[in-house]
């Protein structure tokens, strides 16, 4: 495995992460959490931050949806 790999894996596990004690703490309010962060953080020019929270946001409507089902 490539260091590039790890650092993916890495990546997709601290968003899990993220998401998973967002949602546990603002339950079904996360979602419009994460929402607001990425767009604060798009409006002041910080894409990769940005994209971080699109990707929270995206993990805890996942989460979300399998609570429903």
């Amino acid at each position: 495995m490539t260091e590039t790999n790890v650092e993916q894996i890495m990546d997709v596990l601290e968003i899990q992460e993220s998401a998973r004690k967002l949602y546990q703490a603002h339950g079904d309010k996360a979602e419009f959490e994460a929402a607001q962060k990425a767009r604060h953080f798009k409006d002041v020019g910080n894409a990769e931050e940005a994209e971080d929270w699109k990707r929270i946001r995206e993990v805890i409507a996942q989460m979300r949806g399998a609570h429903y089902s």
